[in-house]
């Protein structure tokens, strides 16, 4: 720029004849306007790129929990805005196909997938408004070449190819998968910033902060996973949460591209809505349980005054504790669900309790039935044992169930005697 400038003065400054005037006044000319547009070209080529590489911003879209089980965790998403056109989309990773004709099928074998959708912001923030569920926004403060990339890893997410994804609730959902592109993104940049002294929490504890208020949905998530729940989640691994993800995202750094910076601004209010405080359920399954013990106590006492053993309600206890103890035989072993293997309530609701619908109502009862209700009474008292050393955490309305299996295994045990003789003399009085 410096010698365009000397090359000016030194054609302004210079003697010009008569011949050569006509000449010089257009090298003059042709030679400024040079000198122009050299000028203009390093002054706007900064700026031209800089528009370019700003032209989208990146944000975090978090959304409070819902009153329906499905959304009781909340929801994460990524808007993508384009500050040139106007186009603002939202990248969701949480969809699935309810037309599906082997939804619920797939849904139970831990088949179901989800997939990659896009919708306009407004349309995403039309089913939370019509909710009324809180949303809440981060722009993340990406650097030009990362919000390249960003944008480049979204774009291959979303060709039709890459859309779909095999779900799972605790490693690979709608707030994993965000997490996970911001961590192939800026790698070794990115720092979570984990806090030091936060609390334990294991995976069984994260859900239940969400579903305390749902007493059957928190005991049927009990009943159907396992022991592999019980271990402690890292605070990366908390992020399958969105409001977890929120706090880690707003408390992360990027470093080694420049000055550290946070990795999102403060969390803007998109949509806000009070959270919705649920009324516990009456009948919950701590109150159904303890009453049907006290019927089975009760139950009992009038049979032991009375010598009879009422044998039809231990029939339809062994019935339902069998066919639970199916599903979850089948949820552990023929399914690809991860979490719902090494389920311990499998030694309180054992499937082979059915054959006792068979030995409890035959003419006079074998000898194994007597054998198999020692053996009933011995897994109920397993449980604790598992309980007690930690090896998992069930949950604390089928301390009453334990407590029937162990009454009526230990009054028929020693009782059977007095059934089996009962239908002999009736036998032979007829």
């Amino acid at each position: 720029m410096k010698k365009i400038r000397e090359k000016i003065t030194r054609y302004a400054t210079q003697k010009v004849t008569p011949v050569t005037e006509k000449k010089y006044v257009q090298d003059n000319q042709k030679t400024i306007l040079n000198a122009i547009v050299l000028i203009l070209f390093f002054t706007l080529t900064p700026l031209l790129s800089s528009a370019q590489t700003h032209r989208y911003q990146i944000s975090l879209l978090t959304c409070d929990p819902g009153e329906e089980l499905y959304s009781s965790f909340g929801h994460s998403a990524l808007r993508v805005l384009d500050m040139e056109t106007g186009k603002d989309l939202v990248f969701n990773w949480g969809t699935f196909d309810f037309d599906d004709p082997n939804f619920y099928l797939k849904f139970t074998q831990g088949r179901l997938d989800y997939f990659l959708s896009l919708s306009t912001f407004e349309q995403f923030l039309y089913h939370y408004r019509y909710f009324e569920r809180g949303v809440r926004e981060q722009v993340l403060n990406l650097s030009p070449e990362q919000v390249e990339r960003t944008v480049a890893l979204l774009n291959q997410n979303a060709r039709p190819e890459n859309i779909y994804y095999r779900y799972d609730f605790f490693y690979d959902n709608c707030s994993t998968r965000i997490r996970d592109i911001m961590e192939a993104v800026l790698g070794r940049n990115l720092d979570w910033n984990e806090p030091v002294e936060e609390e334990a929490k294991t995976f069984r504890d994260l859900i239940f902060e969400y579903v305390y208020r749902l007493p059957w949905a928190d005991f049927g998530i009990d009943l159907a996973l396992g022991s592999v729940i019980d271990q402690e989640a890292s605070e990366r691994e908390k992020q399958f949460l969105p409001d977890y993800m929120e706090a880690a995202f707003a408390r992360a750094e990027i470093v080694g591209d420049g000055p550290s910076r946070l990795l999102a601004q403060p969390a803007r209010i998109v949509l806000d809505y009070p959270l919705v405080d649920q009324e516990n359920e009456v009948f919950n399954p701590h109150l159904v349980f303890w009453l049907v013990a006290i019927g089975f106590i009760l139950l009992t006492y009038v049979g032991y005054k009375k010598h009879r053993l009422f044998a039809g309600a231990d029939v339809a206890l062994f019935a339902v504790l069998g066919l639970i103890g199916v599903v979850i035989t089948f949820l552990w072993f023929f399914t690809e669900h991860t979490t719902t293997v090494y389920n311990w309530n499998i030694l309180w609701a054992f499937p082979a309790h059915l054959v006792l619908l068979y030995g409890l109502t035959m003419k006079t009862p074998a000898a194994w039935v007597k054998q198999y209700l020692f053996f009933a009474m011995l897994l109920a008292n397993l449980t604790l044992v598992f309980w007690i050393l930690g090896f998992q955490d069930f949950h604390s309305s089928i301390i009453p169930i334990l407590l029937i299996i162990i009454l009526r295994s230990n009054y028929l045990y020693y009782n059977l005697e007095r059934l089996r003789f009962n239908k002999t003399a009736e036998r032979v009085r007829g």
